[in-house]
């Protein structure tokens, strides 16, 4: 088993140092076919020109610390530099819409449990609010429409391209302003996961 494992890793190593090898000629490809100088990159890039000139030619191991500025400054996929081999398909399979308290929520996640997507649409119409509470941790983020949000003492509409990100264990509810149709997603960590988008969050009332 030792052996086999051994052989995989060699496998895997060769195949780093050939993805490796291949990044500097492609890095003097696409700067020459942008009209670039070693002198302008460095510029652009904060990196010195004999670094850059070593990276190209194969006598500086590549690092993200110096491809990251590199693709930057090129405006281009950091994938591009590297020649990463492509990933499979990632999108999501077409999922039926569930329809519940008479939302839609069509999934966006693969896999049960952890952290979960949702988009939801709520037609218009004019809820009266029921805050509850339980385990987790939730983030909003209007697509269309006016979202309105009430988290303990709060009571806030959100607009296109506003979000929201709170402890569900605070009484909270959301859903249509009666104004008209609310589309949104939603990310929901049951065991009270935060996600790592940074939106501000609306604050509770214990801050006030």
């Amino acid at each position: 088993m030792g052996d086999t494992n051994d052989g995989a890793k060699d496998r895997a190593g060769d195949d780093t140092d050939e993805v490796l090898a291949e990044v500097g000629p492609r890095l003097r490809r696409i700067r020459k076919e942008r009209g670039a100088t070693l002198a302008g990159l460095s510029a652009a890039t904060g990196i010195s020109v004999s670094t850059l000139s070593r990276l190209e030619a194969g006598l500086r191991r590549p690092s993200l610390e110096l491809l990251l500025p590199i693709a930057r400054a090129h405006q281009v996929p950091l994938d591009e530099l590297v020649g990463a081999p492509p990933v499979g398909d990632p999108r999501v399979g077409a999922t039926k819409p569930i329809v519940r308290y008479g939302r839609t929520h069509w999934p966006l996640t693969r896999q049960p449990g952890g952290l979960q997507a949702f988009k939801v649409l709520e037609p218009q119409r004019s809820p009266e609010p029921d805050p509850r509470t339980h385990e987790g941790y939730e983030w909003l983020y209007v697509l269309s429409g006016r979202l309105r949000l009430v988290l303990g003492e709060h009571d806030v509409v959100l607009g296109a391209g506003e979000a929201a990100e709170f402890d569900t264990r605070v009484p909270h509810w959301f859903g249509s302003t009666g104004e008209g149709p609310v589309e949104f997603l939603s990310l929901f960590g049951p065991q009270g996961e935060r996600m790592h988008v940074r939106a501000r969050p609306v604050r509770r009332a214990e801050d006030d």
